[in-house]
C-alpha cells in the first residue's frame, strides 16, 4: 500500500515538475508583470498621499501599513510608498529631528537608532529598520 502511494506521489511530482519546466518562461513573465504592477501602484499611492499630507504623515502612514509585514514584497512596496510620498509631501522639520546622518555603511549607533525607532513605535517587521534608514537618507539630502 505504501509503495503504491509513494509511486503515485512521485508521478504527481514528476508531472508538476514537467509542467513548471515547460512553462517557466510564462510563469516568470507573469511574476515579473505582477511585481511591476505592484511597484507602480505603490509609487502612485505614495505620491497621491504625499500631495495631500506632510512628510511626517508619510512616515506614520507607511509604518502603519507596514506593521507586521514579514514578506519581501510588502517591504519593497512600503519603501516605494515612503520614497514617493516624501518627495512630494509638505516639509515637516519634525521628521528629521534626532535622525542620524546617513552613511553607506551604518554605524552601530545608526543601527541602534533604527532598531529602537521601530520598537518605540511598536512596529513589527524586520524591514522597519530599512524604512528608518530610508528616512535617514532622505533627511541627509
Amino acid at each position: 500500500m505504501f509503495a503504491k502511494l509513494f509511486v503515485g506521489f512521485l508521478v504527481v511530482v514528476a508531472v508538476l515538475a514537467g509542467y513548471l519546466w515547460s512553462n517557466q518562461a510564462e510563469i516568470v513573465a507573469n511574476f515579473n508583470e505582477q511585481r511591476s504592477l505592484e511597484r507602480e501602484q505603490s509609487q502612485q499611492a505614495g505620491r497621491l498621499f504625499g500631495e495631500k499630507n506632510d512628510q511626517n504623515a508619510c512616515l506614520t502612514r507607511t509604518l502603519a501599513d507596514f506593521d507586521g509585514c514579514q514578506e519581501f514584497g510588502c517591504s519593497v512596496s512600503s519603501g516605494l510608498f515612503l520614497k514617493n510620498c516624501l518627495a512630494v509631501a509638505a516639509p515637516n522639520s519634525a521628521l528629521c529631528e534626532g535622525v542620524p546622518a546617513f552613511q553607506d555603511v551604518p554605524s552601530e549607533d545608526d543601527k541602534h537608532w533604527a532598531k529602537y525607532e521601530c520598537i518605540d513605535r511598536n512596529i513589527r517587521g524586520e524591514a522597519c529598520r530599512m524604512l528608518m534608514r530610508q528616512v535617514s537618507q532622505f533627511c541627509s539630502q
